[in-house]
């Protein structure tokens, strides 16, 4: 597994913009609620920091971890440019770390670690979901506790269903379309951009990503493996049993 964002990095936020990140933060602290409330946060596949700026201006000491280099300067350059006034009196902190999910370390445990926006999803081999598995485990102090979503694969088959998918703004635009293996659950997507530069010009460019959805089942069971003594799911930003119309299942796995 390699993703290297390249340019898409510089058009990530805008082409994310109706991303539901306040949906995933009102899970985070409805489960936190539930299951202990944290000071310590790894943010797993942080992007460009849309969820790890918020949380540390609430007062949490983040990490925000990144196999992309290009994503992990858009994201400093965003908490660099963060006015006084959006930080609270005890507000926390942020480090910017260039690490594998697969393989990830700190020198210290965590008091939680979280990974939304179907992160896991970019896994495409069950051997380097379970290394994501050990190393967040490694990375927890007792008690702590895993938050993640991924697509489960009927939401694979709704998008294979539905592309294309076309934007079309002033300043940006994109067709995304898909390519669906059913039987091994991997999806392609591919996806070509057009943004606008300074004055009128468009630059285009190409990115793919491919994504594979595994059983929750077999997520569970792979949980449990890596040590976690209790795993939870959940499903669409609440703390609800999942149905077969889902679109995001979510996990909390406790150590």
């Amino acid at each position: 597994m390699t993703q290297y964002y390249g340019h898409f990095a510089a058009v990530y936020d805008r082409l994310m913009e109706d991303m539901p990140y306040a949906e995933w933060l009102g899970f985070a602290r409805s489960a936190w609620n539930k299951y202990g409330m944290p000071e310590t946060i790894v943010d797993l596949g942080c992007g460009t920091g849309s969820l790890s700026i918020p949380l540390s201006r609430s007062g949490f000491h983040v990490y925000g971890i990144d196999l992309s280099s290009d994503m992990l300067t858009v994201a400093r350059s965003k908490w660099d440019e963060t006015p006084a006034q959006a930080v609270r009196p005890r507000a926390g902190s942020i480090r910017w770390l260039q690490q594998d999910m697969r393989e990830w370390q700190l020198q210290e445990p965590v008091d939680t670690v979280i990974s939304f926006c179907d992160c896991l999803n970019y896994l495409t081999e069950e051997a380097d979901v379970e290394a994501a598995f050990r190393a967040t485990f490694r990375g927890l102090k007792d008690g702590g506790t895993f938050l993640f979503d991924v697509h489960p694969p009927k939401q694979f088959v709704r998008y294979a269903e539905e592309q294309p998918f076309v934007l079309d703004e002033r300043d940006v635009a994109y067709i995304w379309t898909c390519d669906f293996e059913e039987s091994k659950h991997l999806i392609e997507h591919h996806l070509t951009i057009f943004a606008k530069d300074e004055g009128s010009r468009f630059s285009r460019f190409e990115e793919m990503h491919i994504q594979r959805a595994y059983d929750p089942e077999w997520l569970r069971a792979a949980l449990q493996r890596a040590g976690f003594s209790k795993v939870d799911s959940y499903a669409d930003f609440e703390l609800k049993p999942a149905s077969a119309q889902s679109e995001r299942l979510f996990f909390v796995a406790v150590k």
